[in-house]
């Protein structure tokens, strides 16, 4: 079987209504030129295009720089490159044994279990990888894979990625599930997907079954960059998930001109907690090819980590991460609340004043 059947067979049903994925859909939609659509050609040459009919009900057409298009109508500005950027940003290489698989951390692996996605994030770490001609983890690669983890006792949780696992369908959800709870010493597995929000209706009552095991403790880690991704579907399938026992945290990407304010961030992670996902990361962009136009500096993040910190709840408080280039750990890059002094430590407070501290 080639590898886009292989792919194809392991899908749950497409939508009725199509995904658009190529440029001249996106014309159509009145959201790419005439003019701009040659050069848009060549970044669909280069990075594979996916926008869900979800995603393209989200977008202001009326406005150029909507935050929704541009997380996923490709620009132009992503044909340059600068020269620290890498198609592998985080070293995924360096670290896999076997097709598939990435072991950076000593109790937990990676799998990489397709490589298609509901959508094809224009900020991508894996744009290089991910794409409708590439390949599943399946047959004798999840094999090695599974037999992998089981001759290391120290693994302790799985996380599946791809390209998007909630991709799969249920039958194969339910047998990877199954299979990983039957290894003793994994006790946690966590799915990581776009899914619930870029197209809610594949998280199904069944699909939602499928991930969960005796055995094993199942999470989900969902994807949301901008509080208008919460639409009411989106809202139904992560209290689907909620409502099946399974727990939640939430991934963002901090994006320029996408939620690099005060009050985008705020909205968006009391979202996340007002439907039970506990935010968990925000992601300072990794340095993949072409997506200079999101990165913002380090300090500008600091600052509105600051702001997030005075003016949310604990549990709406994200941690500030970046993958650090060649693939050593993910770094905190929250702002420094301690410091030494002559006289002891100070304390920074939410507001900006540093207090004494002897303890």
């Amino acid at each position: 079987m080639a590898p886009q059947a292989k792919i194809e067979a392991l899908l749950k049903p497409a939508a009725a209504e199509a995904t658009s994925t190529k440029i001249a859909d996106l014309q159509a939609q009145g959201l790419v030129t005439f003019e701009d659509a040659a050069r848009l050609d060549a970044v669909a040459e280069r990075y594979a295009v996916a926008v869900t009919p979800t995603m393209l009900g989200l977008i202001d057409k009326a406005d150029p720089r909507d935050p929704i298009r541009a997380q996923f109508v490709p620009s132009a500005l992503e044909l340059q490159q600068s020269p620290e950027e890498s198609a592998d940003p985080i070293n995924d290489a360096a670290f896999s044994p076997l097709p598939g698989l990435v072991h950076r951390y000593e109790d937990r692996v990676l799998l990489k279990v397709l490589s298609v996605c509901p959508v094809y994030c224009r900020f991508c770490f894996r744009r290089e990888m991910v794409g409708p001609g590439g390949e599943a983890l399946v047959g004798e690669n999840l094999d090695q894979a599974l037999d992998y983890i089981r001759a290391r006792p120290q693994i302790f949780e799985v996380i599946l990625t791809g390209g998007d696992p909630f991709m799969l369908s249920p039958r194969r959800a339910r047998e990877l599930t199954q299979a990983l709870a039957a290894i003793d010493h994994v006790k946690v597995v966590r799915w990581h997907t776009r899914v619930p929000v870029v197209a809610p209706e594949r998280v199904s009552e069944e699909f939602v079954h499928a991930l969960r095991a005796d055995g094993v403790a199942t999470w989900v880690a969902i994807h949301a960059n901008h509080p208008r991704e919460f639409t009411p579907a989106a809202q139904d399938a992560i209290r689907c998930m909620r409502e099946a026992g399974i727990s939640l945290v939430s991934q963002s990407v901090l994006l320029r001109g996408v939620n690099d304010r005060l009050d985008i961030l705020q909205d968006l992670m009391r979202g996340f907690v007002a439907l039970g996902v506990k935010p968990y990361y925000l992601h300072h962009p990794d340095l993949a090819p072409g997506t200079g136009h999101f990165r913002l500096p380090i300090a500008e993040g600091q600052e509105l980590m600051r702001g997030l910190r005075r003016t949310l709840t604990g549990v709406a408080q994200p941690t500030y991460v970046l993958d650090v280039p060649g693939g050593a750990f993910k770094a905190p890059l929250d702002p420094v609340y301690l410091q030494e002094t002559e006289g002891g430590l100070q304390l920074l407070d939410g507001t900006g004043h540093w207090h004494d501290y002897k303890g």
